[in-house]
C-alpha cells in the first residue's frame, strides 16, 4: 500500500500570490490556472476550497485523469509545465500544480499553500476559510490529519509491519477519532460555526479513510473507525454541501487506488462506513447545510 504524501511534504515548487506587483505573482483574475487530478486528497482539497471560493471565473480549472500516466506518479501533460519552471527537472509531474498562464512556468505545488493564496487572494468574496487568529489551529488539524489519521491508518492497514505496531497505530487512530468526535458534540464545524480551511482537511481525509484505507482493514477494525456516529454525521452533512460533493467521485479515487496499491486487502474492504454520493436537496442553500 503506498503511502499518500503528506500534504506538508517538501514541494519541488513553492511560490506565493501576493497581493501587489513587487511580489512578482500578483493577484490578477484570469493569470493563473489550476491543474488539478481529483482522485488526489490534496487536488480534492484545493477543488473544494476553489469552489467554495466562487472561482470558477477568475482561476479556471484543468482536470486530469484519476490514474497518472507516467510510472512516477507523474502526469505526462504537466511534463512541459515542470521543464519550462526547471530545466531537465528530474521528480515526478505530479499535481496538484498552480500555473501562471502569463509565463508558462510553475507558482507552486504546494497544497497548503496554494489553498490559503486562494483564500486570501481571491476569494474577496467568499467564505472565510481562514478567519484571523485561527492559522495555528488549522495548522494543527492538518497535522493531526496526516500523522494522526493518514499515517496512522497505513500504518494499520500494512501486513508487512508487526502485529504490535499495527494495534498501537490502529489505538492511535482511533484516540485522534475520538477526540474529533468529542470536539464536533458542541459544534457544527471544527473552530465554530461556520467552515474553515480545517473541515475542508478533516473531510477530504476521512473521505480517503473511507474509500482507501479501509481496504487494508480488517471488519474488526472498520467497525470501530466507524463507531463515531457524531464525525461521520458531520461528514456526511458536508457530504451534501455542493462544493463538496461536486468534485467527489469515489469511482475515480478506487481507479487511482487500485492501480497504484501493490499491498494485500483485508475483510474491511467490503465495509463502507458512508454513501459518499449524498446530494444536497433541490432549493436548499449551500451555505444551510
Amino acid at each position: 500500500m503506498p503511502a499518500t504524501p503528506p500534504s506538508d511534504a517538501l514541494p519541488p515548487f513553492r511560490g506565493r500570490i501576493g497581493r501587489d506587483a513587487r511580489s512578482g505573482h500578483y493577484a490578477v483574475p484570469h493569470r493563473y490556472r489550476l491543474h488539478l487530478s481529483l482522485s488526489c486528497p490534496h487536488c480534492l482539497g484545493i477543488a473544494i476550497t476553489h469552489r467554495l471560493l466562487g472561482l470558477d471565473d477568475a482561476l479556471p480549472l484543468t482536470l486530469l485523469p484519476d490514474v497518472p500516466d507516467e510510472p512516477d506518479g507523474g502526469h505526462s501533460v504537466l511534463r512541459p509545465l515542470y521543464e519550462a519552471s526547471s530545466h531537465r527537472y528530474p521528480g515526478p509531474a505530479a499535481a496538484p500544480v498552480l500555473s501562471d498562464d502569463w509565463t508558462g512556468r510553475i507558482v507552486s505545488t504546494h497544497a497548503p499553500d496554494i489553498a490559503r493564496d486562494l483564500a486570501e487572494h481571491f476569494g474577496t468574496g467568499g467564505p472565510a476559510l481562514y478567519p484571523r487568529g485561527t492559522e495555528a489551529e488549522i495548522d494543527a488539524v492538518r497535522h493531526l490529519c496526516a500523522q494522526g489519521v493518514t499515517a496512522a491508518a497505513q500504518t494499520a492497514g500494512a501486513a508487512d509491519t508487526d502485529p504490535e505496531e499495527r494495534a498501537r497505530a490502529l489505538a492511535g487512530l482511533l484516540r485522534v477519532l475520538g477526540s474529533l468526535e468529542w470536539r464536533l458534540a458542541a459544534r457544527d464545524f471544527l473552530l465554530g460555526d461556520s467552515i474553515t480551511a480545517a473541515d475542508v482537511e478533516l473531510w477530504v481525509t476521512l473521505v480517503q479513510l473511507d474509500t482507501v484505507h479501509r481496504w487494508h482493514l480488517d471488519a474488526a477494525a472498520v467497525h470501530r473507525i466507524a463507531d463515531h456516529p457524531r464525525l461521520w454525521a458531520y461528514a456526511r452533512r458536508l457530504a451534501a454541501h455542493p462544493a463538496f460533493a461536486a468534485h467527489l467521485d469515489t469511482d475515480a479515487i478506487a481507479r487511482r487506488h487500485h492501480a497504484q496499491c501493490r499491498g494485500l486487502e483485508a475483510a474491511g474492504a467490503a465495509v463502507r462506513i458512508l454513501d459518499w454520493g449524498v446530494r444536497a436537496p433541490d432549493g436548499v442553500p449551500a451555505d444551510a447545510v
